[in-house]
């Protein structure tokens, strides 16, 4: 291909598909819309209209009305605050610096402490609170606040409804779509799984590759829930789509169990491998039934009686089977259902999870001293545009506590701040002191959104910049009504949010983020505490709550690049979440008074013995180790089929738990290193 022909075929508008035209033209549009209304209202801040079109710019429809659900009640929650703070502390700066900064920390606790919409509704409430109140601290009338909180109110919902109005026009690919997709793929993935992990080789892609499932998994979750806000139909699949989710953790852990049998089990049939593979080709077949499974594993079966390692791993693994074909039958009955069909599945809880108490005080923390330290800049120097520093401030803090690294992502925060301020110049003074209608920006405008929108989709790398150039654009360039052209002003403004993006990193660098070490250490211990709480005869938490609680925790650190807290984390949550569920099958036999339930009762006391909230002691486990396997011995020459039954069971147990041998005593320093 020549040099024209590639360059013209390089172009973003060229090499565009169509879903991207449809996503581009329609955020383009709906934030060229939400300008448009905003100005012709007479609102004294049109731009912010535009911003939030850009801001509830989601893909699907179900992240529109969710998101924008949740921008509303924020922006609602954060004026009414504003109003009530600034109302009763204008006169006095301290008391009103403090009262705010008091008031964004709240917020940005409360956004590490919720999750979902509940979380980006304080979100809003932070910042809008910020943009609100602080732009007023000139201000001697107080009558004004209420006036600048009702357009900056209205300027929200009018960005939302015109994003709202333009996904009805150009709709995007369904939720539903979107998740079932999602759902079928991830089903068909967890067999490549099985195949990985029920390999005898041991290397750090296995980890990975588990720690990527269970992410995907959970991220599904969100899909469900955007899913629950496009279509009534999956309102009423909901129960159903939940206890899908929580299916697929469940042969997640299936998988991760079979692979510590296999790991321990001295001499499995020759053959095994090769059933397996057979297994999982038919798997993937979807006219495959559980008597197609049940003759390719009959070659698998154990003929020895007494071979209770044998009989765990094929009762594992019959389990998984009936789970894959379960959740196979009922993912085509969603894929099939029509609006109106009605599924009757027992309800499961929601997945669980756990906020992490201590880093959620210590974002709020931050932020309160953020805001203290330019606000008391601005205040002492007499700062005209302290104002905007601190918006932007309180913009990152509360924004950027939540993010996995938020140092890179206040630096591209600054990366973007200073193009905008760069390219806001040459357009607010070269393009539109020359013009006299809103129509002729426009006309400049809707082409260069567009183009940054298509550019969004085409770059992957650079996605995160160009989101920030289009939402922070407005607010660079500052359309208002009428239009104020002061070069000073100008310059001051746009310095003042560097500035204050600036002392948001320094906030960050001073006041750290908890290390991955250290958190991971933090989630270990919940899990262990959960664990206990597992043994006891009436626990909290029931098996499938337990089960999505362990993921949730072990997702947490996904992002880490500290690969041994990744891998103690890990490796902590798969043995305890194995354990539970031997646990919870134990409890079958309480109903039982033979001497076999004693011998229940004995295992689960030697689970009490072993671990604690602090870890695991090593002396003990040791003994508990021998004393498994020697109840297991015992059991298998048992002339009961229950008896053996149960050595099965407990031979279970025993595979779990010795992967803890290397795991660090209690209460010794570096308890992350494995030869602690």
């Amino acid at each position: 291909m020549n040099g024209p022909a590639f360059f013209w075929h390089q172009l973003p508008w060229v090499k565009a598909t169509r879903p991207q035209w449809r996503y581009a033209l329609r955020n383009g549009i709906a934030m060229c819309l939400a300008l448009t209304v905003a100005y012709y209202l007479n609102l004294d801040e049109p731009y912010w209209a535009m911003t939030s079109a850009a801001v509830v710019s989601f893909p699907t429809v179900g992240g529109v009305i969710s998101k924008s659900f949740g921008r509303i009640a924020g922006s609602l929650l954060g004026a009414t605050a504003a109003l009530i703070i600034a109302g009763h502390t204008l006169n006095d700066p301290w008391l009103f610096l403090l009262s705010m900064a008091t008031w964004l920390g709240i917020c940005t606790w409360a956004c590490a402490h919720f999750t979902n919409n509940v979380a980006y509704a304080f979100q809003l409430a932070g910042y809008t609170a910020a943009i609100i109140a602080f732009p007023v601290i000139n201000v001697v009338d107080t009558t004004e606040l209420w006036d600048i909180a009702q357009a900056r109110v209205c300027e929200v919902i009018i960005g939302i409804l015109c994003g709202g109005v333009m996904m009805m026009i150009l709709p995007s690919t369904s939720d539903g779509t979107t998740l079932i997709s999602a759902l079928k793929t991830m089903h068909a993935r967890l067999l490549e799984h099985a195949s990985l992990l029920w390999q005898p080789e041991t290397h750090d892609g296995i980890r990975l590759a588990h720690e990527k499932v269970i992410s995907q998994i959970l991220t599904m979750n969100l899909l469900r829930i955007q899913a629950f806000w496009s279509h009534y139909r999956f309102r009423r699949q909901n129960a159903l789509l939940n206890a899908l989710l929580h299916q697929q953790l469940r042969m997640t852990s299936a998988i991760s169990s079979l692979r510590r049998m296999l790991l321990n089990w001295p001499n499995p049939p020759e053959h095994t491998r090769v059933v397996i593979e057979s297994l999982l080709a038919a798997l993937a077949q979807p006219q495959t039934d559980l008597y197609t499974v049940a003759r390719i594993l009959a070659p698998l079966a154990p003929t020895d009686e007494y071979d209770y390692r044998h009989r765990a791993f094929w009762q594992r693994l019959l389990y998984f089977c009936r789970l894959y074909l379960r959740s196979s039958r009922w993912i085509a009955v969603v894929e099939n259902a029509t609006p109106i069909t009605e599924f009757k599945v027992p309800r499961s809880p929601a997945l669980a999870r756990h906020t992490d108490n201590f880093e959620a005080l210590w974002s709020g923390f931050r932020t309160f001293c953020a805001l203290m330290l330019v606000g008391a800049w601005s205040i002492t120097t007499q700062w005209e545009s302290g104002a905007a520093a601190l918006t932007l401030a309180a913009i990152s803090c509360v924004l950027y506590s939540i993010v996995a690294s938020p140092y890179h992502s206040l630096t591209l925060l600054l990366r973007t701040l200073v193009l905008l301020s760069l390219f806001s110049f040459v357009v607010k003074f070269g393009l539109m002191v020359q013009i006299s209608d809103l129509w002729q920006f426009l006309l400049f405008l809707f082409p260069l959104l567009t183009t940054m929108q298509l550019l969004k989709l085409q770059m992957p790398k650079l996605a995160g910049l160009w989101g920030q150039l289009i939402v922070f654009m407005g607010s660079f360039i500052a359309v208002t009504n009428p239009p104020v052209y002061d070069y000073a002003d100008f310059l001051n403004d746009n310095l003042a949010k560097i500035v204050g993006v600036g002392l948001a990193w320094l906030a960050f660098a001073v006041l750290r983020p908890g290390s991955d070490a250290r958190k991971s250490r933090r989630h270990i211990r919940e899990l262990r505490r959960g664990f206990v709480d597992q043994l006891s005869r009436k626990p909290h938490l029931l098996e499938s709550e337990y089960e999505s609680l362990v993921y949730h925790h072990v997702s947490q650190l996904n992002n880490s690049q500290d690969s041994l807290s990744r891998r103690w984390l890990l490796r902590w949550g798969v043995v305890l979440l194995n354990c539970s569920h031997v646990v919870w099958q134990l409890r079958g036999w309480e109903t039982r008074s033979d001497p076999l339930s004693q011998v229940r009762d004995v295992c689960l006391s030697l689970l009490r013995d072993v671990m604690s909230e602090r870890g695991v002691q090593q002396r003990p486990l040791a003994v508990t180790l021998a004393e498994l396997q020697r109840i297991c011995d015992t059991l298998a020459h048992h002339p009961l089929p229950a008896a053996r039954e149960l050595a099965s069971l407990i031979w279970r147990l025993h595979c779990s738990l010795s992967q803890l041998e290397q795991a660090p005593p209690p209460g010794t320093l570096g308890q992350m290193t494995p030869q602690a």
